[in-house]
């Protein structure tokens, strides 16, 4: 459990992200500063910096909760479950609780399209995507893969094929429910892939 620092720390955090969220939704990415959420959030730029080293961390806020649900998925599998099995497990069920990090939600259209609008929140996506691969690379080293690099690569790239798919489908104006079934089905198709590629 949580100490009461640790849980007063991780709310702050929480209080600064929806506060920039907000923010972003209402005027734009760039128009927003990370002085004006600061003062918006009733605390220091120092403070916000704490938090969020970079202002594009401020709406990307799932890049540390996607390295560790890969990383509980991976380390925490059942016994006899491959960790590309539990991987295929963890993504399901992303989609299946409408998860931000599972590309099905109509409330998530907004943000996608500040990251499209912005060059740097689309740079900072880039470069989260190829941090959560080295982490499920060096993951896959030590659950004893045989190729690690080359599965994080080929689970990595599949996800992200079929996340883009679903969220440029919400964006083109279909419902999410419309698409959650398709989507499923493709990150599904995703991991049979990767298992016939490269073993489970």
């Amino acid at each position: 459990m949580a100490s009461l620092r640790e849980r007063k720390k991780n709310q702050t955090r929480q209080h600064i992200a929806d506060t920039a969220t907000l923010m972003f939704k209402e005027r734009g990415f760039d128009a927003v500063t990370v002085a004006d959420v600061a003062r918006e959030a009733g605390v220091s730029t120092m403070t916000v910096f704490n938090h969020f080293p970079r202002k594009e961390e401020l709406l990307l806020d799932r890049i540390p909760e996607a390295v560790r649900l890969v990383t509980q998925a991976v380390e925490g599998r059942a016994e006899g479950e491959t960790p590309v099995a539990a991987l295929r497990r963890l993504m399901l069920e992303l989609v299946d609780q409408r998860h931000p990090l599972g590309a099905i939600g109509d409330t998530f259209v907004w943000l996608w399209r500040i990251v499209l609008d912005s060059a740097s929140l689309r740079a900072r996506a880039r470069e989260a995507v190829e941090e959560v691969e080295d982490v499920l690379a060096g993951l896959l080293a030590e659950a004893g893969e045989p190729e690690p690099r080359l599965t994080a690569a080929f689970v990595v790239a599949g996800c992200r094929v079929a996340y883009m798919g679903a969220a440029g489908r919400q964006l083109a104006g279909e419902r999410a429910a419309d698409v959650a079934g398709e989507h499923r089905a493709r990150v599904a198709e995703v991991f049979d892939a990767v298992e016939r590629a490269v073993g489970g």
